[in-house]
């Protein structure tokens, strides 16, 4: 009897749905933002986040970092990533790679405009120690679009028909449209400004796939390396005549396609989504999912058993919700969902998601946290199951 009362409750406390939270670091007066979570080869957990008085205004902007240690019940002091001196530093992702090279991809911001940031990497093979790795490579990624020039062309010609009637009663906007389209073979303006936000994936065991942005040409693009960095090539935009459509976070499905998940900065205020059968060289048409997105970064991750999770802002309006999604069949469709952050709105905040699965199954994800009732911003840190998910259905 005591033999099966002790096996129940070992059961049923091994089938709780767990779930886990806490802050990294206490709030502060800075703006802490746009965070990236791996997990490294000892099992520890290693974050970065940008830290300064605003964003791409600021030059006081730098990257900071932290790490948790394999059964630590805190997170280390933070510590600095990367700090181009007078110069806003933003957007970090940190991402290792199957050889075990920590890679961190970030923007420096040149002119304190987005259109004006430089995409720059380093990596590390020293990154176990506390405090920052010691990073043994730096470089910049010299950004060459494939068809930008076309394809914006397109969408934009594009636009003006489907929104014909309001653009004949709106000159300004069907001027910056026209400005939009004779700017499009500026060779400078399609090269820089092309920005990170979400981890890359793997498609082959040497093949690294980037996802980038650009406030400027409001698409979304892939960045390719095969050779770790030595040499970069880029896909075509994915684009569409509505535009937005930012901040692709990528996942490969079982027969090769590849599908983008993104931002949306337009009209349509759903989670956008594309899905390319080239390996990301190409991409068809944009469409959106039925979630809503207040334009505010989202981010998938397969599972190791083929599922896929969605993490996002779904309101309409606002980032104070911040909710997970789950998909048994590759991200068509999302049927079971649990909310992370629940605020009522302008009482707090959840936004950015940086989302990895650990070896042990777990899924965590960091995010940028403000409560209206604890001044300052911090970044917070969520652990949970697929089966934590599956119980707020």
């Amino acid at each position: 009897m005591y033999l099966l009362a002790a096996l129940t409750f070992l059961t049923t406390t091994l089938a709780q749905p767990e779930f886990a939270e806490e802050t990294i670091f206490p709030a502060n007066p800075k703006h802490n933002h746009g965070s990236s979570i791996v997990e490294t080869p000892e099992g520890d957990l290693l974050a970065c986040w940008f830290h300064g008085s605003g964003e791409r205004k600021e030059d006081d902007v730098l990257i900071q970092g932290a790490r948790k240690r394999k059964g630590a019940d805190t997170w280390s002091e933070p510590f600095v990533m990367a700090d181009t001196p007078n110069l806003p530093d933003c957007n970090p992702v940190l991402f290792i790679d199957p050889r075990g090279t920590l890679w961190l991809f970030w923007i420096a911001v040149q002119d304190n405009e987005w259109g004006g940031s430089l995409l720059k990497y380093r990596t590390s093979t020293d990154y176990s120690k506390d405090g920052a790795p010691v990073w043994n490579w730096q470089d910049v990624i010299h950004c060459r679009p494939t068809n930008l020039e076309t394809k914006f062309v397109e969408a934009v010609t594009e636009a003006e028909k489907q929104y014909a009637p309001m653009l004949e009663s709106n000159t300004r906007l069907k001027g910056e449209l026209q400005e939009w389209k004779s700017r499009a073979g500026d060779k400078l303006a399609q090269r820089i400004g092309w920005m990170t936000r979400l981890h890359p994936i793997m498609t082959s065991d040497n093949r690294m796939m980037l996802g980038l942005y650009s406030d400027v040409w409001n698409c979304s693009l892939a960045a390719f390396t095969e050779d770790w960095g030595g040499t970069w090539t880029f896909s075509e935009p994915i684009i569409t005549f509505e535009l937005g459509n930012i901040q692709p976070a990528f996942a490969r499905r079982a027969n090769g396609e590849i599908a983008a998940f993104m931002r949306d900065n337009g009209i349509p205020k759903k989670v956008r989504t594309a899905t390319s059968k080239d390996d990301g060289k190409t991409w068809g048409p944009v469409t959106h999912l039925d979630i809503p997105n207040p334009g505010s970064s989202v981010e998938c991750t397969v599972l190791k058993n083929g599922h896929w999770v969605l993490v996002c802002n779904d309101a309409n309006e606002g980032r104070h919700i911040l909710t997970a999604y789950l998909s048994e069949d590759e991200g068509k469709t999302w049927p079971v969902s649990r909310r992370i952050e629940n605020f009522e709105p302008e009482k707090g905040s959840g936004s950015y998601p940086s989302l990895i699965q650990a070896n042990d199954r777990s899924i965590h994800c960091s995010y940028s946290y403000t409560r209206s009732d604890v001044p300052g911003s911090t970044i917070k840190h969520v652990r949970f199951h697929e089966e934590w998910i599956r119980a707020g259905q």
